[in-house]
């Protein structure tokens, strides 16, 4: 038997999402959007059960893409994401009135919160051990990145 010690699989998602951050005291308060690039990492062991379908698997690609698709990307691709609490509220309804895909989160929609509420919302389907990082653009280029290991 060849031992198989633990290992990283990793699949990017890209989508864009727009949000404005109640309270900051920076253009980010201005309702604006980003291309974000999130990755998720399983972390484990290969499958060694022979008769298993998934033999040398850690995690099926297909079932990664479907969680993560499911749990994140298609709610939050062209989304609009504001805090609850934002005096946005009145536009966020208009804009759901006229069709547009508005979430109102319970949280400031930072990268950094985003990437814990993206995390929350896989672990339940995503029981290994993972990490996700959460890059996206911003004005001058540079990628900003927020991360959580569970």
């Amino acid at each position: 038997m060849v031992f198989m010690g633990t290992i990283r699989i990793t699949k990017q998602f890209n989508f864009e999402t727009g949000h404005a951050l109640y309270g900051y005291d920076g253009k980010c308060r201005n309702v604006h959007g980003h291309s974000y690039k999130l990755s998720v990492t399983v972390i484990g062991k290969p499958i060694t059960d022979t008769s298993h379908v998934k033999l040398g698997m850690v995690i099926d690609f297909g079932d990664l893409k479907k969680i993560v698709k499911e749990e994140i990307v298609d709610k939050f691709d062209h989304a609009t994401v504001f805090n609850k609490n934002t005096p946005h509220v009145e536009l966020a309804a208009e804009l759901t009135e006229r069709g547009h895909n508005v979430i109102l989160a319970e949280y400031q929609p930072t990268s950094e919160n985003m990437v814990i509420d993206f995390a929350k919302k896989i672990k339940a389907r995503l029981p290994r051990k993972h990490s996700i990082i959460l890059p996206k653009t911003s004005g001058n280029g540079y990628l900003l990145c927020g991360m959580v290991r569970k």
